[in-house]
């Protein structure tokens, strides 16, 4: 089966979800659709949590607070992709992340037996979350080889440069972001401190490669990619 285009995904998870209501919850009888404000969480690092949930809209951060009380940003969600347990434990799955929205979500929660049952029946549907957990999982250890192997300055570009693909739209400069990211969710991202990371931006922005205000970036990719060879 050929990989499924972003759009294509998309309008399947829309067509299937947004079909008769009744018949959906007839079938699936556990699935909710939900709505969170800013800063909700969808569940926290230590929750038991035996569902599975499907963002409809909006982005939810996904982060892991270590033992010595540093939080790890392990990665950024969209519209599209499937978070919670994917274990059928006797007991519910105590979770080894928080999800948080960053603004305001939507999306689908659905108890982890009804979830196979869709899994088994929507063939589509199922490779859709294998083709997206296969791609999460490269995005994360991408980060993970580049945090163990790059000096900071680069860590920032290869983080700006995919949170532009992910989340950018196309602007005279290159791309606006969609999300608002403060300093230091920049820096959870790159695994570095605040201080160091807010001095590479400053210094990227005096250098024409991106430019910020309190409410968006807006990255000049193009020069991204010339300042490394990327």
């Amino acid at each position: 089966m050929q990989s499924m285009s972003c759009d294509t995904k998309l309008r399947l998870i829309n067509d299937f979800f947004e079909r008769d209501t009744n018949q959906l919850r007839k079938d699936y009888p556990s699935i909710l659709e939900i709505n969170v404000p800013k800063k909700a969480f969808l569940y926290r690092q230590g929750d038991r949590c035996s569902d599975l949930f499907w963002i409809k809209s909006g982005i939810v951060k996904l982060s892991h607070l270590t033992e010595q009380g540093s939080e790890i940003t392990i990665d950024l969600l969209k519209r599209g992709d499937v978070i919670g347990c994917f274990q059928n434990n006797s007991a519910d799955q105590e979770m080894d992340e928080t999800a948080q929205a960053l603004g305001e979500v939507n999306f689908y929660r659905v108890a982890y037996s009804d979830f196979k049952a869709m899994m088994f029946h929507q063939a589509e549907l199922a490779w859709y979350v294998i083709e997206d957990m296969y791609a999460r999982k490269q995005r994360v250890e991408r980060k993970l080889r580049t945090i163990l192997t790059q000096p900071v300055e680069m860590r920032v570009i290869a983080t700006l440069l995919e949170l532009a693909e992910m989340f950018g739209i196309r602007c005279t400069h290159g791309y606006t972001l969609e999300i608002h990211l403060t300093q230091q969710e920049v820096a959870d991202l790159v695994g570095a401190s605040r201080s160091v990371v807010s001095t590479i931006l400053n210094d990227f922005r005096n250098r024409g490669m991106l430019d910020y205000t309190r409410d968006q970036i807006c990255i000049n990719d193009a020069a991204l990619h010339d300042s490394c060879g990327f």
